[in-house]
């Protein structure tokens, strides 16, 4: 049986996408069947898998609507392991087009049951908001990791997200857990950075991830060529600290 990750934050340039990436394609390398599903408009996370957007024909906005089912949508990448459901800029327009459906927030719940089994691990890459996207993720989602950047405003906005997923767990998706915290954008020679490293181990303990993903240039150049930190450079720092959080969460859920 597959477990569904929903990786999700509503605040922007929390290091999402990179995390969704990159966390797939070191599980890929970790002999894991994966599935990563794209469920941001922005399409990021297909790009950054060296997909043309343009190109996309059946995705997460068809799933969503059920005129495909899951298995139309799947796309094998270059990736050992690792398949991914496209996403596009058709994608604005769901929630709009979702408002009057009947139990809107199971649509994608609802799509995955036929594939759940197929997978080791399915990660969903959130919007970076608190919409119906995001709900549909979390209505589905066996739990949620929250990555929170080592910047000033880390905390800001995270009980929002900790209250909407307690709305959730009680209206949509009881069995929904919190996977962990994941530290992300971590600078050592910067005593912020510490700060916050400290303060949200202290406020949140066991559920921070030992994992803390460090600024690394490769990181942010690798998107640019299609491609994920193990294929870019395997021997990075951003490579090393994936694969240390790929191990991780492995071993937790084994």
């Amino acid at each position: 049986m597959g477990k569904i990750i929903a990786i999700a934050n509503q605040k922007g340039g929390v290091g999402k996408t990179t995390t969704s990436v990159n966390l797939a394609a070191s599980l890929g390398v970790l002999e894991k069947k994966v599935l990563l599903i794209d469920a941001d408009p922005q399409a990021n996370a297909t790009s950054g898998l060296g997909i043309d957007v343009e190109t996309v024909e059946v995705g997460t906005y068809q799933l969503l609507e059920h005129t495909n089912i899951a298995k139309d949508a799947i796309i094998k990448t270059n990736t050992p392991n690792l398949d991914i459901i496209p996403s596009h800029i058709d994608l604005v327009a769901i929630e709009i087009e979702l408002v009057d459906k009947d139990e809107r927030e199971y649509m994608l719940k609802k799509a995955l049951q036929e594939i759940k089994n197929d997978y080791d691990f399915i990660l969903i890459d959130c919007a970076p908001s608190l919409g119906l996207l995001t709900l549909n993720a979390l209505t589905a989602a066996d739990s949620v990791l929250i990555p929170i950047q080592c910047e000033y405003f880390a905390l800001e906005g995270l009980g929002k997200l900790l209250n909407t997923i307690k709305s959730v767990q009680k209206i949509h998706n009881q069995n929904l857990d919190i996977e962990g915290l994941l530290l992300t954008m971590y600078d050592s020679r910067l005593r912020l950075s510490n700060q916050v490293v400290e303060e949200v181990q202290k406020h949140f303990n066991d559920m921070v991830f030992q994992t803390i993903i460090q600024r690394n240039v490769r990181l942010s150049e690798a998107p640019s060529y299609g491609e994920n930190i193990i294929n870019y450079d395997a021997s990075s720092k951003g490579a090393s600290n994936y694969l240390s959080l790929a191990k991780e969460l492995i071993i937790k859920n084994s």
